[in-house]
C-alpha cells in the first residue's frame, strides 16, 4: 500500500516508521507543506490507498474536506474537530469516500472504553469522575479519549454528570484514570500510555482495514476486527 501521512509531528512520524515497519510505502506531508490543504490536490491524491491524520485541530477539517471531496480514504486521529462530523460523514458519504476517526487507536484504550461501559451498568448508582494527563503540546483539552469515556458513562446513565480533569505536563504520553465512588469504596479504570506507538499502530491498521471501503465509521465500531 502507498499511504499519505500528514502531519510532521511525533506520532504523525511514528505512524510513518510503523507503516514503513510494516511493508508500506509512505508519504508525510507537513503542515508547512500544507497550509490550508493546498497540497491535497485530486492528482496528488489519486495516487494513495489511505490517507492518515495526525495534525491539529486547526488544520484538519480542511485536510478532511481537501481529501473526501476527492473521494480519498481517510483515517483521522486528530482531536478536537468533533463540532464539524455531521458535515464531514455527508461529505463522506456524498462522494463515496471513506472516513475513520477515533479518539485514540490504542488497543489497551479501546479495552477501557469496554471496561468503563460494564463499570457504568455495574454500578450505577456511584459517582463517577475522569482525570486525564498528557503532554505540555497538546491543545486540546479535555482529550478526545476523555471526553469518550464521558459519553460512554453518560450514555449508560443520563442523570450522571461527570467532571474532567485535565494536566498538561512535560512529554506524558497520555494517562486516563475513571473513577467510580460511593460513600463505601472506591474503584478506578487506569490506563496509561508508555509510549505514542500504541497510538501509531492502530492508525496504521485501520489505515489498512479502510483501504478497500466506502463510509464512515467510529474506531469504537471496527477495532475488534483488526484481529
Amino acid at each position: 500500500m502507498l499511504l499519505l501521512v500528514l502531519g510532521r509531528g511525533k506520532t504523525g512520524s511514528l505512524v510513518a516508521s510503523v507503516a514503513h515497519e510494516r511493508g508500506h510505502s509512505v508519504r508525510v506531508v507537513g503542515e508547512e507543506e500544507n497550509r490550508n490543504a493546498a497540497a491535497l490536490t485530486a492528482p496528488f491524491l489519486a495516487g494513495f490507498d489511505a490517507v492518515i491524520d495526525f495534525t491539529t485541530p486547526e488544520a484538519v477539517v480542511a485536510n478532511m474536506r481537501a481529501c473526501l471531496a476527492n473521494g480519498a480514504r481517510m483515517v483521522v486521529g486528530t482531536t478536537g474537530w468533533y463540532q464539524h462530523l455531521y458535515d464531514m460523514r455527508s461529505l463522506a458519504l456524498r462522494k463515496n469516500a471513506a472516513l475513520l476517526y477515533g479518539t485514540n487507536y490504542s488497543v489497551g484504550v479501546q479495552t477501557l472504553f469496554r471496561l468503563t461501559r460494564e463499570l457504568a451498568k455495574a454500578l450505577p448508582q456511584y459517582q463517577y469522575s475522569i482525570t486525564e494527563t498528557h503532554h505540555i503540546d497538546k491543545k486540546d483539552a479535555p482529550s478526545g479519549t476523555a471526553l469518550t469515556l464521558k459519553q460512554i458513562l453518560e450514555s449508560e446513565n443520563p442523570e450522571l454528570k461527570v467532571e474532567i480533569t485535565s494536566h498538561r505536563e512535560g512529554d506524558a504520553s497520555g494517562l486516563h484514570v475513571v473513577q467510580a465512588r460511593s460513600e463505601s469504596d472506591c474503584l478506578e479504570l487506569h490506563h496509561e500510555a508508555f509510549s505514542r506507538r500504541g497510538f501509531a499502530e492502530g492508525a496504521v491498521r485501520a489505515a489498512e482495514w479502510i483501504a478497500d471501503k466506502h463510509g464512515v465509521w467510529e474506531f469504537q465500531e471496527i477495532a475488534a476486527q483488526l484481529g
